[in-house]
């Protein structure tokens, strides 16, 4: 069996303390080994045995940590990346991967010259509703997908005192949720031919966008990407048409909040989605619709394919071309907000 590999995270702010943190020593084959704070007694509270750092520098610098995680602010990505990858760490980044398109292909350079792992946190690839969705589509009882919908709605109308709401390099919604929307949407679909994309700051005293609107062209396809901090009564999560049926879901995955209330995987029932989705199809021009359990959602999958991944067994679960992929996305959706046009998506 391959030897225990030892990560690392940089900060405990709240991704760590909420997912990676969790899910790493959740894994089999992963071990928590250090983590670096300039708040130690935060992290003892939670995980008393695991050793404490004073700063990234002196993670990086550890013999005994072979893998480092950054779920730190997103301006920090690169540099901190940067730093770790040249002292020999394979690297995890939260999403999103950097703040521009140039970081993230400088990262994927290095990474490669250095024969290391970097891959990025898009978690939501592992949510119940999406897992569930993807075998929907691909057996293809919707038919021709012409309409895809998918929504981040929350209600959060107090601006909070934290860097992912100041007006800072990264910040904001569509860096913050719109990345997991197209991470999503890619995989689905893969690069679409167009984005337009409509950026708002409606709740009072916010620094930085809170809603957003894209359409991404596919053809005769429309996927629109919608993100909100101020909607009370949310409407579904995904809404998607084909030419042969519908798929309905409401509701956001259950594993955040699970992870927030203290569970830890393994746990019973992990990930399981108490809200169906609804699937209408029409093979025969007369539509029925019934009830569909969702796929069990499952982020400590993620870690498991990283540990695969690094000892050569299985690939990268989310590569840098992955992840340069949402980048180069959010930049032409920024693109288009400043112009007031369509931008079109130049091929790969």
């Amino acid at each position: 069996m391959p030897e225990i590999l030892n990560a690392g995270i940089v900060g405990y702010g709240f991704a760590t303390k909420t997912f990676h943190a969790p899910l790493i020593a959740g894994v089999p084959g992963l071990k928590l080994a250090a983590i670096s704070s300039s708040d130690p007694s935060k992290v003892r509270a939670d995980w008393p045995q695991v050793p404490v750092d004073a700063s990234p520098e002196a993670l990086f610098s550890r013999s005994d940590i072979e893998l480092v995680v950054i779920p730190t602010p997103n301006e920090t990505h690169f540099p901190l990346a940067l730093a770790a990858l040249a002292a020999g760490k394979h690297v995890v980044v939260d999403k999103p991967f950097t703040v521009t398109l140039a970081e993230a292909r400088r990262l994927q350079a290095e990474a490669s010259a250095a024969g290391l792992l970097l891959s990025v946190f898009h978690n939501r690839r592992w949510d119940a509703d999406f897992l569930t969705l993807r075998q929907v589509i691909a057996s293809g009882e919707l038919g021709r997908i012409v309409h895809f919908e998918s929504h981040f709605d929350r209600y959060r109308p107090e601006v909070r005192a934290r860097w992912r709401e100041q007006a800072l390099p990264g910040s904001g919604l569509w860096y913050d949720l719109g990345a997991h929307l197209l991470d999503q949407v890619l995989q689905l679909f893969g690069p679409p031919e167009s984005i337009s994309l409509d950026l708002a700051i409606q709740r009072d005293g916010a620094e930085s966008d809170d809603w957003f609107h894209a359409v991404l062209r596919y053809g005769q396809c429309r996927a629109v990407l919608h993100g909100s901090a101020l909607v009370p009564s949310p409407p579904p999560r995904f809404s998607v048409h084909g030419s042969r049926g519908s798929f309905i879901k409401f509701g956001l995955d259950a594993q955040e909040d699970a992870l927030r209330t203290g569970r830890r995987p393994p746990a019973p029932n992990w990930g399981v989605d108490p809200l169906p989705a609804t699937l209408t199809v029409c093979p025969d021009g007369s539509c029925r619709t019934r009830e569909l359990a969702c796929i069990a959602g499952n982020y400590p999958a993620y870690y498991a394919a990283v540990r695969d991944a690094i000892h050569g067994t299985a690939p990268n679960p989310v590569s840098a071309d992955d992840a340069i992929g949402v980048i180069r996305l959010i930049e032409l959706g920024l693109q288009s907000t400043r112009e007031g046009r369509v931008v079109r998506v130049p091929p790969v």
